[in-house]
């Protein structure tokens, strides 16, 4: 499980959240899903500052070398930053995923909204590491 941090959250669409002081997370996309033939990221749409998302609603896209995913919220809340890096520069969800990579801050509704996400040892199991 060791390229599975533990200090995050995960949905079973493979996107992960670290929270925050002031009931914001930061969330991702996790790398696990690259295992697939995909290839790397190239193109990344992401909802604008102010968007209000709900926990398991399609929030963003992701543009792979051989396929599209979409970017689903891990939590119910405003999106109150976005990481212009990424939608700038793809590639740095390639290379540091739970670092620079992060896509979203989403100032949570609801901190019940927390309930429903995996502990890294619960994703570890439905990914198989």
């Amino acid at each position: 499980m060791s390229t599975i941090p533990e200090d995050l959250l995960y949905t079973a669409a493979h996107e992960y959240v670290r929270f925050r002081p002031r009931r914001t997370g930061r969330c991702r996309q996790s790398p696990t899903t690259r295992r697939a033939p995909w290839g790397d990221i190239i193109y990344v749409d992401l909802p604008k500052v102010g968007t209000t998302v709900t926990t398991s609603s399609v929030c963003g896209t992701l543009e792979a070398v051989k396929a599209v995913s979409e970017l689903f919220s891990p939590v119910t809340g405003e999106v109150v930053a976005v990481n212009d890096q990424v939608t700038a520069e793809p590639a740095v969800l390639n290379r540091d995923p739970y670092g620079a990579g992060w896509m979203l801050r989403i100032r949570v509704a609801n901190p019940a909204s927390r309930d429903g996400l995996l502990s890294a040892s619960q994703y570890a199991k439905l990914v198989g590491e």
